[in-house]
């Protein structure tokens, strides 16, 4: 919390210190990480995102992500290289210094989302030839076009999903504070 004149606080920074319940944010983190482990992501990615996200500013370094979730500096690299290649959150460096910076955007989510097309593009392309290797009158064949069609079918609501969420977005943070 940055202090102004004589102890007192920006009035934002001040309720925001209020509200936030430190033990309960650590639960939070945990369970959360758990949620993420269940679906998939291996267990330090999954806390170290959710540590992440429920920090202010979203932004850490690993020798705090480190200390705030009492893990090895070495398991915080590997959770980190796999958030940032699953494109969860990017990396900067900390003016002034060498160190880096993990950073989680806002809308994380849709990002990481986003960064999906590319491979969908591409488990299409390769389905679509593995039919034309099958040929398309065998089960196999079936099999591979259901698959190209589904692949179709969810790149055509993929794109109603993209502006649909832009305009959803801009209601939701219309009203908030700019960042400073």
């Amino acid at each position: 919390m940055r202090l102004l004149e004589e102890g007192t606080t920006d009035r934002n920074e001040r309720a925001e210190a209020l509200a936030r319940d430190d033990r309960a944010v650590r639960l939070y983190v945990e369970r959360f990480g758990d949620v993420l482990t269940d679906a998939g992501m291996p267990r330090l990615a999954g806390r170290v995102f959710a540590q992440l996200l429920a920090d202010d500013d979203g932004r850490m370094t690993s020798t705090e992500l480190t200390e705030s979730l009492g893990v090895s500096p070495a398991a915080i690299s590997g959770a980190i290289r796999y958030l940032a290649h699953a494109m969860l959150i990017g990396k900067e460096r900390e003016r002034g210094s060498r160190r880096d910076v993990y950073v989680v955007q806002t809308d994380a989510w849709h990002t990481a989302m986003l960064s999906r097309d590319r491979l969908l593009t591409q488990m299409e392309a390769s389905v679509r030839s593995g039919l034309e290797a099958v040929g398309p009158d065998t089960q196999a064949g079936r099999r591979l076009q259901l698959t190209v069609e589904y692949f179709d079918y969810l790149f055509e609501k993929m794109e109603s999903i993209r502006t649909g969420w832009e305009e959803r977005k801009a209601e939701v943070i219309r009203d908030w504070p700019t960042d400073h």
